[in-house]
């Protein structure tokens, strides 16, 4: 899920999201989860959006290791930033519910899913539900996940479970093993993939993605555990801060670039006491970006 950069003005640097996306790619990322929580996706507007993926594409990144997150609180905005990700080629959305009314049930997730499926009406939508419930407060039931997968088996083939409840992510992976599951948070990325998951959409991949795809890669191996233990360790020390922030010091520091620092209200810069804080921390665990 790559960070978003902003410029002095607060517009997205697209420059610098091209060369940090390829970056990412280049260190063994699978894909790019762009737009959700940690890009700072509902602090864009749609036509940001749509310029941004568009830059990528652009810049020869292939939208087939593209996944934007398309789901707003509007059906006509997830619907047009649906169309768009299909017309370019992506290689499935990540969709949030609509989240600013609360007291909504299945039925009508189901039904908004449901109008957003038949509006944009292209057998090349492929969705992969987006469950924060921590962040959205509304959530994606098991049951409804049924529901979606009994109507739209070729449309909804995936989920990220941001939950941080190991249990409920252990349950959608029982319950529904054709679906691809990814964990929102690497803490849980071995357990995923014993259970038969997908891997994992990772804020901290924007700093660990050599250590986050070395678990990925050698899970089955005898010394799984031990390289699980220590992308668990990076993952902590991140807890401890704002997320976002706390993830854009670092890559500020990595391309000596101060900008990167920068993000969009609402959200706070961290403040340079943190910010020595959080790279004592890091650096006491050996922790780099390009060899972690």
């Amino acid at each position: 899920p790559a960070l978003t950069p902003f410029k002095q003005d607060l517009n997205p640097n697209t420059s610098a999201f091209l060369t940090h996306c390829r970056w990412l790619l280049q260190q063994g990322a699978d894909g790019l989860a762009i737009f959700g929580t940690t890009s700072e996706g509902n602090s864009l507007g749609v036509e940001e959006r749509m310029h941004l993926l568009e830059t990528l594409v652009e810049g020869n990144i292939s939208p087939a290791m593209l996944m934007p997150s398309t789901g707003t609180c509007a059906l006509t905005e997830t619907v047009q930033l649906t169309k768009h990700a299909v017309s370019k080629g992506c290689a499935g959305v990540l969709m949030l519910p609509p989240f600013y009314y609360k007291a909504v049930d299945d039925d009508a997730l189901f039904a908004s899913y449901s109008e957003v499926i038949q509006q944009v009406g292209n057998s090349n939508l492929r969705i992969y539900l987006y469950h924060i419930p921590s962040i959205a407060k509304v959530s994606i039931s098991l049951t409804l996940i049924g529901r979606l997968l009994k109507y739209y088996p070729d449309v909804v083939v995936g989920l990220k479970d941001s939950s941080g409840d190991w249990n409920h992510t252990e349950a959608v992976l029982q319950e529904y093993p054709s679906l691809a599951t990814f964990c929102g948070s690497e803490i849980f990325l071995l357990d995923t993939l014993r259970h038969g998951g997908a891997g994992s959409i990772t804020a901290t991949a924007n700093v660990n993605t050599n250590g986050i795809c070395n678990v990925f890669e050698n899970w089955e191996k005898p010394d799984a555990e031990e390289r699980q233990a220590q992308i668990t360790a990076i993952r902590r020390i991140f807890e401890d801060y704002a997320p976002i922030s706390a993830l854009k010091a670092i890559v500020a520091a990595f391309y000596d670039s101060p900008e990167w620092l920068i993000t969009r209200p609402p959200l706070n810069t961290l403040n340079a006491k943190d910010i020595k804080s959080l790279m004592a921390s890091l650096d006491k665990c050996g922790f780099s970006m390009t060899n972690s």
